[in-house]
């Protein structure tokens, strides 16, 4: 069996990393940054292992749904989720908008204090995929960092918000 391909993205943020903690736990603050471009309404956030975050994401007369189940949570650490596209009702299905994604992605955010800044690394890796879904993500790696650094761009914002209180 071959290695699953990894999309992995670290930064470094200008701020405490319990601040840093806070932009991805605080649901007014996910919904600002998470979906940069579009309306992110966030349905339920449970931030605990088995939780649930369930999001949408709008934009024009179009939205799109996902389920978040939290595997791990450990205080301003560690989160480590299974991430997947769902129907009106929160059931599980392909996405949409490109059927050969995985269905669900496993997620996992990292962060380390260094000094007066955190580190942050993300990591993505399809769980449970078929070839098909393996090999369509395996061929968008390299087009992933955009959408992430568009999010980490405002959060950069909200973290200069934040510490200016």
């Amino acid at each position: 069996m071959s290695e699953l391909p990894e999309f992995v993205l670290d930064r470094v943020f200008d701020a405490p990393q319990e601040m840093v903690w806070r932009t991805w736990t605080d649901p007014e603050l996910l919904a600002r940054w998470y979906g940069p471009g579009v309306e992110t309404i966030i349905h339920k956030f449970d931030l605990e292992p088995g939780g649930l975050w369930l999001g949408e994401m709008k934009w024009g007369d179009k939205s799109m749904l996902s389920k978040v189940v939290f595997q791990e949570v450990t205080p301003t650490e560690k989160l480590t989720w299974l991430h997947s596209s769902c129907d009106a009702e929160w059931n599980v299905i392909s996405n949409p908008m490109m059927p050969d994604w995985p269905q669900t992605i496993l997620t996992i955010v990292t962060l380390e204090q260094r000094g007066q800044k955190t580190h942050l690394r993300l990591t993505w890796i399809p769980h449970e995929a078929s070839e098909a879904e393996i090999a369509c993500f395996s061929g968008s790696v390299e087009n992933m960092g955009k959408g992430w650094g568009s999010g980490f761009a405002i959060i950069d914002e909200i973290l200069v918000e934040l510490q200016a209180g």
